[in-house]
């Protein structure tokens, strides 16, 4: 096949045919297409889009380019879940032990932060000694004895989806909803899942703006894992304000805990059980029954032990990143929380070091912010509405100011 026939036959608008982009996927995978070409059928992609078929080949091929889990006969229902990103959105970590709860098998393969969305894999390596870099057969082994696995995606699992991934990221083809589909959908579709449950983003502090723009991603996502034989569901949820009270890694990892031993914000428990319920075989009864008597921080406690981490650590886990400098930010009046822009305090956690602008830009675990007020709140003056932690007291006095710009009390 000829590669500029088939990046202009995009950029008119046709459709390719499936053999015609695993043409495409397999010789980039093996480096016989170089990255401009694959960079301008990239851009033909973000400008013209895909058809569902083109969408569901471009997964598939995607997924094939590397080597995909198998599980032995007998083997529990497979499941996870995937969130397209957000502010103080730390479920995954209550998510995966619960689900184990419930004899299920997940195999959940996470990404890191990358701007003002954080990573699950972050979080995770804030616990001192956690290793995310498993290997396939480690990770099959753990879910025969704990039932949950929380890893990075393996070298050889879905490597086209690594290069063309880098690609997008400096040619501005990011946002492209295939791209997306096929980015998200072919990595966890390689944990040879039973069901899947999408939690689909939208607002200020989420990559989809309008619940139209969440909806239509969701929608694809789940056509195509539909079609591939996966059952899929998407769920919709605002990200108008932070999910929780704490944003930043380390304090992330104390709200997960807290709501795994029974207690936490309210808003992230109902998440986590909503999603749960989704893919479950038990109701939410038990469900909440599972975090309530220690079931599902027992499974977590098992999980930190068995990928290296230190379990010690997690009884008080507010000490092991202790910020030099922890500020309290309080309300110059008397009223109701009216807003509290997610995006806003993303980006003073940003600003802070507790996200990464670059790939290769180092996190401080440590900083953030935490005890948040939610929206809806009454509160009176001096009132405290969240604790800055911050390496320095300059980069705490900023990030103050950025915080009451963000936040409205009527």
């Amino acid at each position: 096949m000829h590669v500029p026939s088939l990046i202009e036959k995009k950029r008119e608008g046709g459709a390719l045919a499936e053999g015609e982009i695993r043409f495409l996927i397999e010789g980039f995978t093996a480096g016989t297409i170089p990255d401009y070409q694959m960079s301008a059928m990239a851009m033909a992609i973000c400008l013209r889009g895909m058809s569902r078929e083109e969408t569901t080949a471009l997964t598939r091929a995607m997924l094939e380019s590397g080597d995909r889990f198998t599980w032995p006969d007998g083997a529990p229902r497979v499941v996870d879940k995937h969130s397209t990103g957000g502010i103080g959105d730390k479920v995954s970590l209550v998510l995966a032990p619960l689900l184990a709860c419930d004899d299920l098998w997940v195999p959940m393969i996470s990404g890191r932060g990358l701007g003002i969305t954080g990573g699950t894999l972050d979080k995770l390596e804030s616990i001192p000694g956690f290793r995310v870099g498993l290997s396939r057969d480690e990770a099959v082994a753990q879910l025969e004895r704990i039932g949950v696995v929380m890893m990075g995606q393996t070298e050889d699992i879905c490597p086209a989806d690594r290069k063309l991934y880098a690609l997008r990221d400096v040619t501005g083809t990011v946002p492209s909803r295939p791209l997306i589909v096929a980015s998200i959908l072919s990595k966890k579709l390689a944990e040879s899942l039973d069901a899947l449950v999408l939690d689909v983003k939208f607002g200020s502090g989420a990559f989809m703006k309008t619940r139209e723009e969440a909806e239509a991603l969701g929608e694809a996502m789940r056509d195509v894992g539909e079609s591939m034989g996966v059952e899929t569901t998407s769920h919709y949820n605002t990200m108008d304000e932070p999910l929780g009270r704490a944003v930043g890694n380390a304090l992330e990892v104390v709200e997960a805990i807290e709501v795994l031993r029974g207690g936490g914000p309210d808003d992230l428990r109902t998440l986590v059980i909503e999603l749960a319920d989704t893919v479950s075989t038990t109701g939410k009864e038990q469900l909440a029954c599972w975090l309530d008597d220690g079931s599902a921080w027992d499974t977590f406690r098992a999980l930190v032990d068995a990928q290296g981490g230190d379990v010690g650590t997690l009884g008080d886990f507010a000490k092991v990143h202790a910020a030099t400098v922890v500020r309290e930010l309080r309300a110059d009046r008397s009223g109701v929380v009216v807003r509290l822009d997610a995006g806003g305090v993303g980006r003073a956690a940003l600003a802070l070091g507790a996200g990464r602008s670059r790939a290769d830009d180092r996190i401080d675990f440590s900083t953030g912010f935490d005890r948040l007020a939610k929206t809806g709140e009454t509160v009176k003056a001096g009132d405290v509405l969240a604790r800055v932690h911050a390496p320095t007291e300059e980069a705490a006095a900023v990030a103050e100011q950025a915080f009451h710009e963000l936040s409205e009390i009527r």
